[in-house]
């Protein structure tokens, strides 16, 4: 920020300093120490002629006086200005005039004075966002010399429905949805925020810095953001943001009402007084706009099969293995359950000693995983944080008769998983300590477990519709869509038009086939539209069983493209087992690169396979070459999904035409591009269910056929993920809740097509939901 003359009238400033900014003592500055949001105020008392560094930079210094510390030893300070700041200074600074310098930066002198100067002097520039108010008198300046001087630049923000591709902008937001930072695959951390504005259109932005405090500092849905200098680019159609050079942030509080205070991830920055009517403008179309979700959860209220938000404080942690690890908190309430301990060594466990055991019938367990072991290795022990969609389960070990309650962190980072540490200056955070000091914990010590008694038929009371009715009270219960150009039709006059024509309803799902879910998951072929139920995983290890009944054909062992390595199973029937490793420039890759064949091997140790190698291909030998099973068979396996082939499409091809991915600069074995070389059509999985649509007018059946929009869960993983199954029943329970009545069900919005199927005797009217979505807060 340049300089900028602040006129003095009747002894008031014409126009005030920014808000934010607090006055700094002369004798507080100190090399090192954080001095954001912080200004020097004096009178100049010397300058000297306006120079030139060696290359070619300006440079002007002037010596400040404490006007209000005059009798004090240390009551002046050097100040030194650069570039185009020193060039507007020289013109205007006159000796005796009130200046004031924010965004400064403190240097320790190498040697101390004795002329009643300070020890540091601050450097201050354009460049470093520092900002210079001068307070000049009515008439003391020249016109000629006050339009010389740079105002401060006022910036430009972008409404979110004006945004272009290519082009970097500065823009206010609401969140609607947030990814709390997290470890990317390089080395930065990597946030990811959904906005809305006034203009009802939504941005997502992937923002990246390897500097964790960089990121924007994001607690809630609802906050509002200021982001300049943001790149925006188009992607299938829709706009994102990403970070560009010089990129920053401020986030404020979306409570109506609340302290316009910014949290920033800027060491300095700007705030302009009419911002804040900016922010409180947000904040009221917020407030009627937002799905707000309310207080995150106390302890005293976690039931089993529940995610929630938990703020807390943490007091232990310790590594359990190389993919979890355990942090110990509480929040001053119980849980009303009998929790799981993890067991760890003590020598293991962080934690002042005293505190954990004063806190055993208090503080509880949460096992946190993968992507977010980094962070919690990081975090220090009596920091309070906001962890993201707990996940509460309930279990009993092998050597128990009674049932507890665990708490998992699962890796990812979907639903806005994540850890968030909250400053102490946080609102959350200062209830949280009060609350926290008044916690007796002589009282807690003394407290027995009194839900070990009868804790099955405790379990037993806590009924599938009331942890229902607990997830919709959790949730806004809405889905969106990517089209807002429909308005709504009602569904009796969709059901009394012809097809086929498109629509926008809303409605309620009174039912919905079939219950069990997994039921819903088939396999599709593109090409013949057929559709077929996913195969057992018997049938697979059958068919696994009678291909062991070929040996390998030694002949058909490294060749030009892999590597093979066999050996004989000690067991009694010996079978002999054939892997074959692809190369890639005729080098072994690594495992997680790596595509391999097997023949002869069970179905468990293929399973031990994926979970080592990129892709596992069972085949068998002939005389010629190799080639895949059956095609009930699974053609493909990758990680914990298996993918098959249409029969009726699929031409198979040899196997050797893999050699022509393998010889890729670098290889993806994507299963698509398998599939291709390999002549086999791939088959899809795909959710196939029947929505029963009910408004004031009539009811409709229309069937969803999605690959994963629609649940934002991929069809193909959600028979092998205990996680996603559970996910996409509370979104279903959220959707259609159970046992309650007509008019206590939430809305639905979406699109569906009309469309015609004509047999031999009739023609029938299908619907069809497409291109929607549920909302990203209700799974």
């Amino acid at each position: 920020m340049p300089v900028q003359l602040m006129k003095i009238i009747k002894g008031q400033s014409e126009t005030p300093l920014p808000s934010h900014l607090q006055k700094e003592n002369l004798q507080h500055l100190k090399e090192g120490c954080d001095h954001t949001n912080k200004y020097v105020q004096g009178v100049v008392t010397l300058s000297y002629p306006l120079t030139k560094l060696r290359d070619g930079t300006d440079f002007f210094k002037i010596v400040l006086q404490d006007s209000d510390n005059l009798f004090s030893q240390i009551n002046s300070i050097n100040v030194l200005i650069y570039g185009k700041m020193a060039e507007d200074c020289a013109k205007i600074i006159r000796r005796g005039e009130t200046f004031i310098v924010a965004g400064f930066k403190v240097i320790k002198l190498p040697t101390v004075r004795e002329d009643g100067r300070h020890g540091c002097h601050l450097e201050v520039s354009e460049e470093a966002g520092s900002a210079i108010y001068i307070y000049t008198t009515p008439g003391t300046t020249a016109a000629s010399e006050t339009a010389s001087v740079s105002v401060a630049p006022k910036y430009v923000y972008t409404p979110l429905n004006h945004l272009k591709d290519g082009t970097i902008v500065n823009l206010y937001g609401i969140v609607k949805f947030f990814k709390p930072p997290y470890v990317s695959k390089g080395t930065d951390y990597c946030s990811v925020v959904t906005l809305v504005d006034p203009s009802n259109v939504k941005l997502t932005c992937t923002l990246f810095n390897g500097n964790l405090d960089s990121l924007p500092k994001i607690y809630k849905v609802g906050d509002i953001v200021r982001f300049h200098r943001i790149k925006i680019r188009e992607y299938n159609g829709q706009m994102q943001g990403i970070t560009s050079a010089g990129f920053a942030s401020l986030t404020f509080d979306g409570t109506v009402g609340a302290p316009v205070v910014p949290r920033t991830s800027s060491k300095v920055y700007t705030f302009m007084d009419e911002e804040q009517k900016t922010i409180e403008e947000l904040r009221i179309w917020a407030a009627s706009n937002i799905s707000i979700s309310g207080p995150a959860a106390r302890l005293s209220g976690v039931q089993p099969m529940l995610f929630f938000d938990l703020t807390c404080q943490l007091v232990g942690k310790a590594k359990v293995d190389g993919s979890s690890f355990l942090l110990k908190v509480w929040d001053g309430t119980k849980c009303p359950y009998p929790t799981w301990k993890v067991p760890v060594e003590a020598k293991d466990l962080e934690g002042e000693k005293v505190l954990l055991h004063q806190l055993r019938n208090l503080a509880v367990d949460i096992l946190v995983y993968d992507n977010h072991v980094q962070l919690a290795e990081s975090l220090k022990i009596g920091s309070f944080l906001r962890i993201y969609s707990i996940h509460t389960k309930q279990a009993s070990a092998d050597n128990e008769d009674v049932s507890h309650i665990e708490f998992h962190l699962h890796g990812g980072t979907c639903y806005g998983r994540g850890i968030g540490v909250l400053p102490e200056c946080n609102p959350d955070v200062k209830e949280l300590k009060a609350f926290l000091e008044s916690v007796d914990l002589a009282d807690s010590q003394n407290m027995e477990n009194t839900c070990s008694m009868d804790l099955d038929s405790t379990f037993g009371n806590v009924t599938d519709l009331e942890l229902d009715l607990q997830r919709c009270q959790q949730l806004s219960v809405t889905v969106l869509t990517d089209h807002q150009d429909l308005s709504n039709t009602e569904l009796k006059t969709i059901t009394n038009s012809t097809a086929p024509q498109q629509y926008r309803i809303r409605a309620k799902l009174r039912t919905y086939k079939p219950q069990k879910l997994h039921q819903s998951v088939k396999l599709h072929c593109s090409k013949c539209n057929s559709l077929q139920e996913v195969p057992y995983g018997d049938d697979f290890d059958f068919i696994l069983h009678g291909s062991a009944n070929t040996a390998p054909n030694p002949e058909l062992h490294n060749t030009s493209w892999y590597e093979s390595v066999t050996w004989t199973t000690q067991d009694q029937k010996q079978r002999e087992i054939a892997i074959h490793f692809v190369k890639h420039d005729e080098m072994l890759q690594h495992p997680e690169d790596t595509l391999l064949m097997i023949e002869g091997g069970t179905l468990k140790e293929i399973w031990k396979l994926t979970k080592r190698f990129k892709c596992v291909i069972p085949v068998r030998s002939t005389e010629d070459d190799l080639e895949l099973l059956d095609l009930s068979a699974p053609f493909l396996l990758q990680g914990n999904v298996k993918y098959y082939g249409c029969k009726q499409c699929s031409t198979p091809k040899p196997i050797k035409n893999l050699s022509s991915i393998a010889a890729e600069q670098q290889p993806s074995w994507e299963p698509t591009e398998v599939a291709q070389v390999l002549g086999i059509e791939l088959l899809q999985y795909v959710f196939i269910m029947k929505f029963t649509l009910v408004d004031e007018t009539g009811a409709l059946n229309a069937y969803l056929f999605d690959y994963e929009k629609f649940f934002q869960i991929p069809a193909s993983e959600i028979l092998t993920n205990s996680f996603l199954q559970q996910k996409m029943q509370m979104t279903m329970n959220t959707l259609c809740p159970p046992g309650r009545k007509l008019g206590d069900l939430p809305w639905l919005e979406c699109f569906i097509r009309s469309y015609n199927v004509r047999d031999a005797t009739k023609n029938q009217v299908y619907y069809q939901i497409f291109d929607t979505t549920v909302a990203e807060d209700v799974v």
